[in-house]
């Protein structure tokens, strides 16, 4: 403890979110008591590594010789638990940023979760609120630190009701110190002033933790005499500084020498998540460049996974045991970055910076072979255990398939990792799968992009397709737009959106008869276009029908209406890209337009027939009419005359 110096204390208000937060975890969460210590620990942790690697380029801020670690210290009487670091320690924003508030967004899904029920022990370290958890076990909370090259300390106090105060202290070492004012335990409830209470509770959630968590401890042991000789039958308390935790890494022990439940822990540990992992890939490299990695494929995607302020990695990279780069961005390609774990490797040197990584051969090498390695455990997965699969698939797909986009050379190994759904009798299938059960006759994978599987379903693109008993294949994620710009075959067989272009179903027969229906209506066509030129390129018959009047198609080389919805969602000004108008001969509307135009082939209703198959085709996409007022009044106006009779 340090000595208050004369500045005045400084009162805040927690931010409002903070509260909620606090709220929760104390009442919400309250049967999970255990985990704040966890928590704790791993903030020391985390502290310790920061000074390690800062001091690789700072020597002075950690003096030679100087061990670092984390200390519990009790005090049974006054009921405190103290968890004691020597690493950077924090500073007057350190302090405010990261004990008085949280991210916003973050935080508001951690709220949104615990309302909604979800478990809450996977929630509060994944939003920054793992500190909080000590308001699960104390009434008051107090943290004395001092940061690294700093020479003020610092007290920050709370009892985490609404305000903490600040003020600062002389005479405080380099590190961080909380003390914890616990409460009375209610009956059945762990009493964290018992030694072998938190004993337990670090050989199960830290033990892995690579700095000693040490705590005082005191046994009866033998009295000895001047000589060092046992008296009989006396004896005296001994006080003696135990470490708790076997500091031992995983990933630098043997595969047979580690449980599924510690890799579970570890994975826990470093990733905040509660669940086990989906799966476990543990493994050293030999050769040219040793490395060794202990990755984990989630069960579970993050509440915050997808968010542009979300970290692009997740795997850190280790140097000879010292942490160099907690996310490493470039150990893994972008389109993995919801895989977990650490790196090691001798083969890169400590104060590797983040621009050496860039450019550096022997990090590209490690990418290679984790990414090889990922993707050989998912092919696996798939052959081995569809099911789970599907479920990873479900949580993650989207953002796999940003590497058939990406990572040209890995397309063909990728492309048979991917599930999509259909309109068949299955969950979801592979391309291969797909291509297996193929119609005789069908020459080609058929695709329809859009917002979700329901307003696919009910696009009129798949009319045809039914018809014939074709399946297609649904792609629903926003990325399925800009893949499918790379992705156009598989296995040599062309992959054809629904949406753009000719398609080239129809036998020679048929097209011929599709043709002279065409030819015969071809003055009506080229009326609509007329009328519609503002929107459309062109006005053609369609065999792509079956039920519908009219629908929409883009040209090949154009952007389809989902990927302008969906650039313009996000704030971008994208014009309105012209379609082309495909008409169903056989349906009785568009035959009676033709009976119109050769009666009266100036008639004003023929305009507004069009507008209406047009704005009718863009809903049915999901769109909605360029006009809603003119086509609101052209439905009043028809559906007044036909009553009238």
């Amino acid at each position: 403890m340090g000595t208050i110096m004369t500045q005045k204390v400084e009162s805040h208000a927690f931010q409002a979110e903070v509260q909620e937060v606090l709220s929760l975890v104390i009442h919400s969460l309250y049967k999970d008591r255990d985990i704040f210590l966890r928590e704790l620990i791993s903030n020391a942790s985390d502290a310790l590594d920061k000074l390690r690697f800062e001091a690789l380029t700072r020597p002075e801020l950690l003096p030679e010789g100087e061990s670092l670690g984390v200390a519990l210290d009790v005090n049974s009487e006054d009921r405190t638990l103290t968890i004691v670091d020597n690493g950077i320690g924090m500073n007057y924003e350190d302090l405010t940023g990261n004990l008085g508030k949280v991210a916003s967004s973050g935080t508001r899904k951690f709220l949104e979760a615990l309302k909604e029920g979800s478990e809450g022990p996977d929630l509060i370290g994944r939003f920054g609120v793992g500190f909080y958890s000590a308001f699960m076990v104390a009434d008051q909370v107090t943290v004395e630190t001092r940061k690294a090259g700093e020479e003020t300390g610092l007290r920050w106090q709370s009892d985490g009701k609404g305000e903490y105060t600040i003020e600062e202290v002389d005479g405080l070492s380099r590190g961080t110190m909380i003390t914890l004012h616990l409460e009375e335990p209610e009956e059945g409830q762990s009493d964290y002033t018992q030694e072998w209470t938190l004993r337990d509770i670090v050989s199960r959630y830290s033990d892995f933790v690579e700095y000693p968590v040490q705590m005082e401890v005191e046994r009866s042991e033998p009295k000895l005499d001047e000589e060092g000789k046992e008296i009989e039958g006396e004896t005296e308390m001994v006080t003696s500084m135990e470490t708790l935790n076997s500091m031992k890494p995983l990933w630098g022990r043997s595969k047979s020498d580690v449980t599924e439940e510690e890799y579970a822990e570890f994975y826990r540990h470093q990733s905040h998540d509660w669940a086990s992992p989906l799966e476990t890939i543990h493994y050293s490299a030999e050769g040219t460049i040793e490395f060794t990695a202990l990755l984990f494929l989630p069960s579970q995607k993050p509440m915050n996974f997808g968010d542009g302020a979300a970290p692009k990695s997740k795997v850190s990279l280790y140097v000879r045991r010292v942490l160099v780069q907690k996310e490493c961005e470039d150990l893994l390609p972008v389109w993995l970055r919801f895989v977990q774990g650490v790196v090691e490797t001798a083969d890169l040197p400590l104060n590797v910076s983040r621009e050496t990584l860039q450019s550096n051969r022997r990090v590209e090498q490690i990418q290679k072979g984790l990414v090889r390695k990922i993707m050989d455990t998912m092919g696996k997965m798939l052959k081995d255990d569809r099911e789970k699969y599907v479920a990873f698939w479900k949580n993650f797909g989207w953002v796999i398939k940003e590497g058939l986009y990406y990572a040209p050379d890995k397309q063909k190994a990728l492309a048979e990792l991917c599930l999509f759904e259909g309109g068949g009798d299955y969950e979801m299938t592979t391309l291969a799968e797909y291509k297996a059960a193929m119609a005789e006759g069908q020459e080609a994978i058929y695709v329809l992009t859009g917002q979700d599987r329901a307003t696919v379903e009910a696009s009129a693109h798949l009319e045809g397709m039914r018809a014939k008993g074709w399946d297609v294949l649904f792609l629903t994620d926003p990325v399925d737009e800009w893949v499918l710009e790379r992705l156009t075959e598989f296995d040599g067989t062309p992959i054809k959106r629904l949406d753009k272009g000719d398609l080239d179903l129809d036998s020679d027969e048929d097209k011929k008869d599709l043709e002279e229906k065409q030819e015969a209506a071809g003055d009506l066509l080229k009326s609509i276009q007329e009328g519609l030129s503002e929107s459309v390129t062109e006005v053609r018959f369609s065999s792509r029908l079956a039920e519908s009047p009219a629908v929409l198609v883009e040209a090949p080389d154009s952007m389809s209406a989902h990927q302008v919805r969906m650039m313009r969602h996000a704030g971008q000004d994208v014009p309105e890209p012209k379609r082309i108008l495909e008409l169903n001969p056989e349906h009785p509307l568009v035959q009676g337009l033709q009976k119109l135009h050769g009666v009266d082939a100036n008639s004003p209703r023929i305009a507004d027939f069009s507008g209406l198959l047009f704005d009718g085709a863009m809903m049915r996409e999901g769109g909605v009419p360029k006009d809603p007022v003119k086509f609101q009044q052209l439905l009043t106006e028809l559906m007044v005359a036909s009553l009238k009779g």
